[in-house]
C-alpha cells in the first residue's frame, strides 16, 4: 500500500535547480534512507515532503499521520546533545505509527545509543525516510536509497552497501561508454586527417607532363577530389553526431613523504603507563597503559562521556605516565576551527603552514574534493564540512609525523568521509582518533582502545574483530542499580509521551515537567554510580 506519493517535484533556489524528482512514493514498510552532499537538498526534501515547505512545481500526497525528528533540536531542559536527541526519539516513536522522517538521528549519539536506535526503528510499525551520513546505520535499517545527485532523486533498492555497489557498476558502465566514445572519435579523426591529406595531395601533377597534359590531370582529379571532400565532411558531421560522454571523474593518487621520517626510528610513537582521570568525584578511567606503534592506526572508541577526548588531552599534554618517542612531532586535529584565517584563500590557509610541495597541496585539496576555483575562495563564505576539511588539510600537510583527531567526520557528508578514508588509508604517518563513525573506524583503524567501565583496553585488531570479541564475552547478571536504571528509562519514556500529548492542562503539565527533570537527575545518577564501577 502506497502511504505517500510526490509526482513532478521541483525546487530551485534563486536561478539554482535545488532538485526534481518525477516521482517518488513510500510503501506502509518502506525503510528509506535519502544520501547527497551537503547542499543538495536534503533536509529541503524532507522538509517538502512533510508539508513544511512548498515546491515550484508539483504535489505531494500523504494518507498516514506523520512523525519528524528535526535535525537542529531545541534545547529547553539545558541536556546533553545526546540527551535531546534521545527525546526528540521518545516522543516521535511514541507518537502513532504512520510515517516516520529523521533528519540526522544519530547525530550527537555514541554507538551505544546508536546501536539501541537501530533496534528501536527496527520495531517501529510503520514506514521510515531517513537522512543520514552514518553509512553503518543506513545499512542496518534501510530498504531503499533515495540519492540526490546533480539536482536529480534517483531510487535504488537495497541498503546502503547495495547503493553503493550500484554506484560502482554504473561508474564501470560510465568508463566503458567514456573509452568507446573516445575510440570512435579518433578512429573517425584519424579517418578525417587521412582523407583531407589525399585530397591535398591529389591535385599535384606528375613531372614531365606538359601544360596541356597538367591541365587534363587536375580536370579529372578535380572530381574525385570533390568526392573525397564530401566524404571529409561526412566523417565530420558524423563526429559531430556522437553523443558526448563527459570523461569520469578521479580522485589522484597521493603519496606524503613523512617529515623527520629518518629521526623517527623508534617502533613505537607514543606509550601511557598507569594513567588515571575524573571528573568530579567520578572516575572517567584508571590504570591506562598501552602502545601506540609507529605507522599504526588507532581508533579511541566509548560512549559519551567515558573521556575519550580527555585521554587525547592528556597525551598531548604529555606528563608523568606520557612517554613520546624522539623526534615524534603531532598534529592534532580538534572541531575548533580558530586556526583558519576567515578572509584567506583555503590554499593560502592551508599552504602557510605546509612543509610540502605545491602540487602535493592541490593533491590533497583535490582528494578532498575542493575542484578546481573551489581553492580559491575565501574560507569565510565555505559551508562547516569546507571549513572542517579544510582545517584538516593545514594539520595533515603541516610538518607532523604523528596524526591525533577528534571526530573528524563531524559535519561530512559521505563523499567527504569516503575521500578522508582513502586519504588516511594511504598515508604512511601514525593515527589515533575518536570517531563515533562504524564504518569509517572499520576501514580507517587497524588498532583499537575501548574506553569502557573505567579502563582503557587496547586490542590489536580490527574495530569488528574488537565487536566479536565482545559479543562473546559471557554477560553478567544486572545488579540493583542496572535493575533500577533500566525501570527509571522506561518510566521518562511513559512520562515524554504523556507530555507529548495535546491539550493537557497547564498544571499537570508543570507537574509531568518536574516529575521528568528528577528522573532524568536520578537516571543521570544512576549512570555515573555504574561508571565508578
Amino acid at each position: 500500500m502506497v502511504i505517500l506519493e510526490a509526482n513532478h517535484l521541483e525546487l530551485s533556489i534563486g536561478d539554482r535547480l535545488l532538485f526534481k524528482a518525477e516521482r517518488l512514493k513510500i510503501g506502509r514498510n518502506d525503510r528509506i534512507g535519502i544520501v547527497g552532499r551537503n547542499g543538495a537538498g536534503k533536509t529541503t526534501l524532507l522538509n517538502v515532503l512533510t508539508g513544511r515547505m512548498e515546491t515550484d512545481r508539483g504535489s505531494v500526497s500523504v494518507a498516514v499521520p506523520v512523525s519528524f525528528i528535526p535535525q537542529l533540536k531545541p534545547n529547553p531542559s539545558h541536556l546533553s546533545g545526546g540527551e535531546v536527541t534521545w527525546r526528540y526519539v521518545d516522543q516521535a516513536l511514541l507518537g502513532p505509527h504512520g510515517l516516520l522522517f529523521a533528519d540526522e538521528p544519530t547525530m550527537h549519539l555514541d554507538a551505544d545509543h546508536i546501536r539501541q536506535l537501530e533496534e528501536r526503528l527496527a520495531a517501529y510499525e510503520g514506514a521510515l525516510a531517513i537522512v543520514s551520513h552514518d553509512r553503518a546505520f543506513l545499512d542496518r535499517i534501510c530498504t531503499q536509497i533515495w540519492s540526490i545527485e546533480n539536482a536529480v532523486v534517483s531510487v535504488y533498492a537495497g541498503n546502503y552497501s547495495d547503493y553503493e555497489s550500484m554506484r560502482e557498476l554504473e561508474k564501470r558502465q560510465h568508463a566503458e561508454k567514456y573509452g568507446e566514445y573516445i575510440r570512435k572519435k579518433e578512429q573517425l579523426e584519424e579517418a578525417i586527417v587521412s582523407k583531407s591529406a589525399k585530397a591535398a595531395g591529389m591535385m599535384k601533377p606528375p613531372k614531365r607532363m606538359s601544360k596541356k597534359e597538367s591541365n587534363l590531370y587536375k580536370a579529372g582529379k578535380g572530381v574525385q577530389q570533390k568526392g573525397v571532400h564530401k566524404a571529409v565532411k561526412a566523417l565530420q558531421t558524423r563526429v559531430e553526431k556522437l553523443e558526448k560522454v563527459e570523461k569520469p571523474r578521479e580522485l589522484p593518487n597521493v603519496r606524503l613523504d613523512i617529515p623527520g621520517g629518518n629521526e623517527f626510528a623508534s617502533k613505537t610513537a607514543l606509550r601511557a603507563e598507569g594513567l588515571t582521570a575524573s571528573f568530579g568525584d567520578r572516575i572517567l578511567w584508571k590504570g591506562a597503559s598501552f602502545t601506540i606503534g609507529r605507522g599504526t592506526k588507532t581508533a579511541l572508541i566509548g560512549p559519551n562521556g567515558a573521556g575519550k577526548t580527555t585521554l587525547l588531552k592528556r597525551l598531548l599534554e604529555g606528563g608523568e605516565g606520557v612517554y613520546v618517542s624522539p623526534g615524534v612531532r603531532i598534529g592534532y586535529f580538534s572541531q575548533n576551527l580558530d586556526i583558519l584565517d576567515p578572509d584567506r584563500s583555503v590554499l593560502r590557509n592551508v599552504a602557510g603552514t605546509a612543509v610540502h610541495p605545491d602540487a602535493t597541496i592541490r593533491l590533497v585539496l583535490a582528494r578532498l574534493l575542493f575542484r578546481g576555483d573551489d581553492v580559491f575562495k575565501p574560507v569565510g563564505v565555505l559551508s562547516g564540512g569546507e571549513r572542517v576539511k579544510t582545517a584538516f588539510a593545514k594539520i595533515f600537510l603541516s610538518d607532523i609525523n604523528v596524526l591525533v583527531m577528534d571526530e573528524p567526520t563531524n559535519f561530512l557528508d559521505i563523499p567527504s568521509i569516503e575521500a578522508l578514508e582513502q586519504l588516511l588509508s594511504e598515508y604512511e604517518g601514525t593515527v589515533l582518533f575518536v570517531s563515533h563513525d562504524r564504518r569509517f573506524v572499520e576501514r580507517v583503524a587497524d588498532r583499537v582502545l575501548d574506553i569502557r567501565d573505567g579502563k582503557v583496553v587496547p586490542f590489536a585488531g580490527k574495530y569488528q574483530d574488537d565487536r566479536e570479541r565482545l559479543a562473546e564475552t559471557p554477560k553478567m547478571g544486572k545488579t540493583e542499580a542496572e535493575e533500577e536504571l533500566l525501570r527509571v528509562e522506561t518510566k521518562v519514556t511513559e512520562v515524554l509521551g504523556k507530555l507529548g500529548m495535546p491539550g493537557i492542562p497547564p498544571v499537570e503539565a508543570s507537574e509531568l515537567d518536574r516529575h521528568f527533570r528528577e528522573l532524568v537527575a536520578r537516571r543521570n545518577a544512576l549512570r555515573q554510580e555504574l561508571n565508578k564501577r
